[in-house]
């Protein structure tokens, strides 16, 4: 099973919510596929422009995926799935 994912009885899986930990890594993996692509698929981006927010990161993400080549595309799609998120927070609060 792949990480990040939680298997239940029945072969039902979900998805875990991202640790403290693992957010800013995923946050330090989007900066370096950002700056590695930035020259490529990026060019029309300000050059101090790093995303802030999970937001901003899944939007880049999704530039780097629509422009970028197919390495770059993969990367980009675990990045982002890993960020999405599985429930809006309204739903997830009670």
């Amino acid at each position: 099973m792949a990480k990040g994912w939680v298997a239940f009885p029945r072969g039902i899986t979900a998805r875990r919510m991202l640790t403290g930990s693992d957010e800013h890594s995923v946050a330090e993996a989007v900066d370096r596929l950002v700056e590695e692509n930035r020259v490529s698929c990026l060019w029309f981006l300000r050059p101090d422009d790093l995303p802030a927010t999970n937001a901003d990161r899944i939007r880049v993400l999704a530039l780097i995926e629509r422009h970028g080549d197919r390495d770059a595309y993969r990367r980009a799609a675990t990045l982002r799935r890993r960020l999405s998120p599985t429930s809006s927070d309204a739903s997830a609060a009670f």
